[in-house]
């Protein structure tokens, strides 16, 4: 599957954390992401939540969609110690390597394409 925002590809090795266990490892004790890769929650309903980088020792992106998968927000979360909140609710979130939403000019409103596996 490839992951795209506004027909530019973002990623082209894409995996679903669906499950309540898979949503609370996300990245945890992993060593690196590859460029190519990444890794979206779907959420049961679009709800307020918040992420943490415990046991994550490398920089991500991190971008929050709502359930038309249309960007409501974007951040960059440093290792170990960086937390972030999205107070609007939000269906999916998307984490990639570090740098990638400015790199492919990702912003607010943008709209992403894919077909969610979870079922």
């Amino acid at each position: 599957m490839i992951l795209k925002s506004n027909g530019k590809e973002v990623a082209t090795d894409v995996v679903f954390a669906c499950s309540l266990f898979k949503q609370t490892k996300g990245l945890m004790f992993s060593k690196r992401i590859p460029d190519n890769y990444a890794l979206i929650f779907v959420l049961k309903k679009t709800q307020k939540v918040s992420l943490h980088m415990l046991f994550v020792n490398y920089p991500i992106d991190a971008i929050f969609l709502d359930k038309q998968k249309k960007v409501i927000k974007k951040v960059s979360l440093q290792p170990w110690i960086g937390t972030c909140s999205c107070k609007a609710k939000v269906k999916y979130i998307i984490e990639t390597s570090h740098g990638k939403s400015d790199r492919l000019g990702i912003d607010i409103g943008d709209k992403f394409e894919f077909e969610n596996q979870c079922k």
